[in-house]
């Protein structure tokens, strides 16, 4: 094998696709953008994507794209159309049509077919002189000049622009419709994304009998029995309004060995003021901080600083945020 040429072939295609990307950016997000998204924001319709071959597969990422962000939208095939699915397209929805060479024969006559319903028209072409453009109420045009390939058959960095100008729209109508990472997660509460962005400390913290807590006149020894009855290796200690005023681990036991007896009150041994986390923050949070301070559990207050709850970095792990 030879790796250099390997490296050399992988190379080339990242770069040509860079450069269709360079050139979509300073050439195609310009005012017909910005018409594109006003037609949108002012529209009370769906977005109805559709393409054929490569063009189609991307069609249906952006449908999806869309419909994550707060956009109605669906996939129609150009051929299903023509058996049944017109009846899917309304005078008030938008019609996007994905082709890049702006010829294809089954897009076009799904394109002719919705200007007689009324419906606008969208094309995104890398040929806005082609046939779509008489169908078109308007044209974007991604301007990429040549494909990976020498010979230019391959769909390569033509797919790339077109899947990057449809991130570019379906970002842009989020942003501008002002639709929040919580929209977005009570889209997604049974992906990673949605516990990422939904879950809160409370979904997840141990509570009651599983929440080890000690008074702060409480002994070492007595730390150490509640800590083994619920075996997370860590207790809370509270003040008598059951706010938190320290933390004890059995890092804690380890570290001070030889110097630390059953009989010690936990005050002196116990780590003051230690870091905790809020009952209404994002569960991410709770890992994050657990990540970055190198921990195995956290405290969890309410609002006035009692002690509620703790996560523990294995309830963090079954829920995929390690």
């Amino acid at each position: 094998m030879n790796e250099k040429k390997i490296i050399s072939y992988g190379r080339e295609v990242i770069q040509s696709e860079i450069e269709s990307l360079r050139r979509l950016l300073k050439k195609s997000i310009d005012k017909n953008f910005v018409k594109l998204v006003e037609m949108i924001l002012s529209s009370n319709g769906k977005i109805v994507m559709s393409g054929v071959g490569k063009s189609g597969i991307i069609a249906q990422k952006i449908s999806s794209t869309l419909i994550s962000t707060g956009t109605p939208s669906i996939f129609i095939h150009p051929v299903e159309a023509m058996h049944g699915d017109l009846g899917m397209i309304f005078p008030n929805d938008i019609l996007i049509l994905l082709s890049n060479s702006g010829n294809t024969v089954e897009t076009n006559r799904l394109a002719s077919i919705a200007k007689k319903k009324k419906t606008m028209v969208v094309a995104i072409t890398n040929n806005d002189k082609s046939k779509i453009r008489s169908f078109s109420d308007l044209i974007i045009n991604t301007q990429t000049l040549k494909e990976a390939l020498p010979d230019n058959i391959v769909p390569t960095s033509s797919t790339t622009a077109m899947i990057a100008f449809g991130d570019a729209l379906a970002i842009t109508l989020m942003r501008m419709r002002g639709y929040s990472s919580d929209d977005f997660a009570k889209n997604h509460p049974g992906g990673n994304l949605g516990r990422l962005l939904y879950l809160r400390v409370s979904d997840i913290m141990r509570t009651g009998r599983d929440n080890p807590v000690i008074k702060i006149n409480s002994s070492v020894a007595e730390a150490i029995r509640v800590m083994s009855i619920t075996s997370l290796g860590a207790v809370s200690v509270v003040d008598l309004k059951n706010r938190l005023l320290g933390f004890f681990t059995d890092g804690d036991i380890r570290r001070k060995f030889g110097s630390i007896a059953p009989s010690d009150l936990i005050e002196k041994h116990m780590t003051k003021n230690p870091v905790s986390i809020k009952n209404s923050d994002m569960a991410i949070k709770a890992a994050e901080i657990i990540e970055r301070m190198k921990i195995d559990n956290l405290p969890v207050v309410d609002e006035r600083g009692r002690v509620v709850g703790i996560v523990d970095e294995r309830d963090l792990i079954k829920e995929g945020m390690f």
